[in-house]
């Protein structure tokens, strides 16, 4: 059975007519190996980070960190910009639960926030580097390109934390800049990303 609304087929047999919903382009891969920083620079290396899409999405993979206890975090430049210290206000929250079976909890995450603040913005909590530890997850960065509005940003991810915690983290802000931002950077607090992969994709 169709959808059909004001006389306009929207679904059909299990298919969107031309015209609704979107397409998911990819468009770059980065693989980390002892890597300082991972970075998506608008025109370098067949990276589009512009107007071209309203929205931008990075999932990233098994980011295993060099050293112990710390955060996967992001920043960005505006377009002509350097240094990826954008003004960002953000909000950060977790839900855990142990290998153990205890210590279940959802809270705030008030010191991995930001009001106006200019420092790498975390995506996680702190991400144990045991062999089998690592974090997961995804970035969505909405219409960069914009000259007008600020950049929204909403992140998830799954981490391992170094005390065998399984913990799920949102983070979630807006870089507070009407100009044009064209790079984003990945990076931990601290030593470098051991491994992983992170890939851009454009949504249309």
């Amino acid at each position: 059975m169709g959808l059909i609304s004001a006389a306009t087929t929207i679904f059909d047999a299990g298919s969107m007519s031309a015209g609704f919903g979107g397409s998911m382009t990819f468009i770059k891969k980065l693989t980390a190996s002892s890597s300082g920083t991972l970075s998506f620079v608008h025109g370098s290396g067949g990276v589009v980070l512009d107007g071209t899409y309203k929205e931008y999405l990075f999932t990233y993979n098994n980011m295993h960190p060099a050293t112990d206890g710390v955060y996967f975090s992001f920043q960005g430049n505006v377009a002509g910009g350097s240094g990826f210290d954008e003004t960002i206000t953000s909000t950060f929250f977790t839900a855990q639960h142990s290998e153990g079976g205890s210590g279940g909890e959802l809270g705030y995450g008030g010191s991995r926030d930001q009001a106006q603040g200019t420092a790498v913005q975390n995506l996680t909590d702190t991400i144990g580097n045991d062999n089998d530890q690592a974090t997961s997850g995804y970035l969505r960065l909405f219409d960069p390109g914009s000259t007008t509005f600020v950049k929204h940003f909403i992140g998830v991810s799954n981490i391992a934390h170094p005390s065998n915690f399984s913990m799920n983290n949102y983070s979630a802000g807006y870089f507070n800049v009407t100009a044009a931002i064209d790079e984003i950077q990945f990076t931990m607090s601290s030593g470098n990303i051991d491994a992983g992969d992170i890939c851009l994709y454009g949504i249309a």
